[in-house]
């Protein structure tokens, strides 16, 4: 496998015509374009209605209005916070996209003063909201001001795409994610518990930073991401095989892995628990928490003049089930 041509894709910041374009649809609000449609932004509609609202200036609130959709930016069209801002003829919006659109009112398009809608505050910490993934599963209700710290940890809320080698921004559930993987990111899907993998690079002694996701395996039911890294650890050339889990990490805890790679009658062997894919696998990369090989013994297990990079990875997963009996963790070996 040529582990070489990695693509990088970056975004920029909107423009003032996509400020204006955000706004005029913030109504109707729109999944992201790489988004899965279960995931396009939604705010509750029961309960937390007013039938009418007074603010002090010249804001007029239509009635029957979700006060949960007053407080919406309409810009970002996430919630507001304090400060939130407002304009000579009462438009508001958060103090981050106050910046964003420099000092002018995406409504009307007015010069923006420093005017706070301190009505608006106020009944902001009057409200108790459902998590805005209450659709996805979270029972939970809060106040306003803490809602956006436990939707920040939510378990249900979706998870980012675990691809490695591009910068993706698509998120979604397991099974969606399972499919952008396969289908537009070209990943090998492999059922079974125990992989035998071999890398190939034909110039080891060029090392730079570069990262490939090769394989997605199912077994137990579940999904796990197989990583492979090529970094400097310091002044050394390294590279580095992990897993992560498709799940959150409560549930990873369940699994156990381990990575072998040798010839030569000599052999290195990883055992470990697979990292969340909530662990972006920078992360898992920097701690360090899998299979490292130096490049000197990389290239020693690649045998012949190593002039080429030739290492095979073999690897295996199981879950630790709990003897009822002993009260003991037995492990589940997938065959």
């Amino acid at each position: 496998m040529d582990l070489d041509n990695i693509e990088c894709v970056s975004s920029s910041d909107l423009d003032e015509d996509e400020i204006h374009h955000h706004q005029q649809q913030h109504h109707g609000l729109h999944p992201h374009p790489h988004h899965h449609s279960e995931f396009s932004s939604s705010r509750p509609r029961n309960g937390n209605n007013v039938n009418s609202i007074n603010i002090v200036g010249p804001t007029v609130i239509a009635p029957a209005t979700s006060v949960h959709e007053l407080l919406e930016c309409p810009v970002c069209t996430n919630s507001m916070y304090p400060p939130i801002h407002q304009c000579h003829n009462g438009h508001t919006l958060c103090s981050t996209c106050k910046t964003r659109v420099h000092n002018r009112c995406p409504t009307c398009r007015q010069e923006l003063g420093d005017i706070r809608c301190l009505a608006l505050e106020k009944v902001a910490e009057s409200l108790e909201l459902p998590c805005k993934y209450y659709s996805l599963g979270c029972p939970e209700i809060f106040p306003y001001y803490s809602k956006l710290k436990h939707e920040a940890m939510c378990n249900f809320r979706p998870y980012n795409c675990p691809y490695a080698g591009s910068e993706c921004s698509v998120v979604g559930d397991i099974p969606f994610l399972v499919a952008h993987l396969r289908d537009d990111h070209k990943v090998d899907m492999h059922t079974g518990c125990t992989f035998n993998h071999r890398y190939v690079k034909s110039n080891p002694r060029e090392v730079e930073n570069a990262t490939w996701m090769l394989t997605v395996f199912h077994c137990f039911g579940q999904y796990f991401c197989l990583h492979f890294e090529a970094f400097q650890l310091g002044m050394a050339p390294v590279y580095m095989a992990f897993l992560r889990f498709m799940g959150d990490e409560n549930e990873a805890r369940n699994y156990t892995y381990s990575l072998e790679v040798g010839a030569n009658g000599r052999k290195l062997i990883w055992e470990g628990t697979p990292r969340s894919i909530r662990d972006s696998h920078r992360k898992v990369r920097d701690s360090h928490d899998g299979l490292i090989i130096q490049r000197n013994m990389a290239l020693f297990f690649s045998g012949g003049d190593r002039k080429e990079l030739k290492l095979r990875v073999t690897g295996r997963i199981w879950k630790e089930q709990q003897n009822s009996d002993a009260g003991a963790c037995i492990p589940n070996l997938c065959s």
